[in-house]
């Protein structure tokens, strides 16, 4: 891989995992703090989208293109932000981040017919093997999951959602991907923004208290996504998409290290697992 999308991936997998062990920091924000990060990230980004827009126009298809984008990914921080507040970091950040690319082999399986490598298929399994070791399936607790084990999986279904549509809107529906990102954002802001209104006095307080993990999503979420689609200009995809999911170690490191959560040693091991796994699946 080129030297330079190298240290892109890099920066973006610590921006990632980043912003969410800031997220991790505020569990009672809920939708109010998705709602806050979003309208904090559509000030920043959208002024410098609408230069493109003034220049190459707004074709009617890229409403389509951002109110799909904006549905998903609020459906995502929504449920991401439900987990931080049931289960730790350390279960549902790995479990959201590989459950991804898991369902996307399965897909082709099931629904395209398609025959996976036996790498792809041993990656699978990788995935599915990390996530037992995370969640602590037979363990002394008994096995039981927990309540951020599924919000993490249901997180990964989101992730492999808006995935395929966000390739799918800059690809052949050819919008360019910064201005996919502020029309997303914008959507969520508006979304939620009735809610918001109703709580107006939650909405100050969370502001108040959590101002810096408010704006450290805002610019860190964005600022990840950008950095893998200037490393994908430099490298194949297949070597990227792998290469970013070093953001599950990074997440986890900083769940026990910042966080204090318990059980580093299973949990870190669970996310090598899903991060082998991942990188299977990609070359496979």
């Amino acid at each position: 891989m080129h030297p330079a999308a190298i240290f892109l991936v890099v920066i973006a997998a610590v921006a990632h995992a980043g912003w969410n062990l800031f997220a991790k920091r505020v569990p009672d924000g809920g939708a109010l703090f998705v709602w806050l990060a979003a309208v904090c990230g559509a000030v920043l980004l959208v002024p410098v989208a609408l230069v493109t827009v003034v220049r190459d126009g707004l074709p009617a298809v890229w409403w389509l293109a951002f109110g799909v984008s904006g549905v998903v990914h609020l459906g995502y921080f929504v449920l991401l932000q439900r987990g931080y507040r049931v289960g730790d970091l350390s279960v549902v950040y790995p479990l959201a981040r590989g459950t991804g690319p898991l369902l996307s082999v399965l897909a082709a399986v099931w629904l395209l017919h398609e025959r996976p490598g036996l790498a792809a298929l041993a990656g699978a399994a990788a995935v599915v093997i990390g996530v037992l070791v995370i969640g602590g399936l037979g363990s002394a607790t008994g096995g039981r999951w927990s309540g951020g084990v599924a919000y993490g999986l249901a997180t990964g279904a989101t992730i492999a959602t808006y995935t395929l549509w966000d390739a799918h809107a800059v690809t052949a529906l050819a919008v360019p991907p910064f201005v996919l990102m502020a029309g997303s954002v914008l959507t969520e802001s508006v979304l939620l923004a009735p809610y918001a209104m109703t709580r107006r006095a939650e909405v100050r307080q969370l502001w108040r208290d959590h101002r810096a993990p408010v704006l450290a999503v805002a610019v860190l979420s964005p600022l990840a996504y950008v950095l893998v689609l200037f490393a994908m200009r430099l490298a194949p995809v297949s070597l990227v998409a792998p290469a970013r999911e070093l953001s599950i170690v990074v997440g986890s490191l900083g769940a026990w290290l910042l966080l204090g959560e318990p059980n580093p040693v299973r949990r870190l091991t669970g996310s090598v697992i899903v991060l082998a796994g991942v990188a299977a699946i990609a070359v496979g």
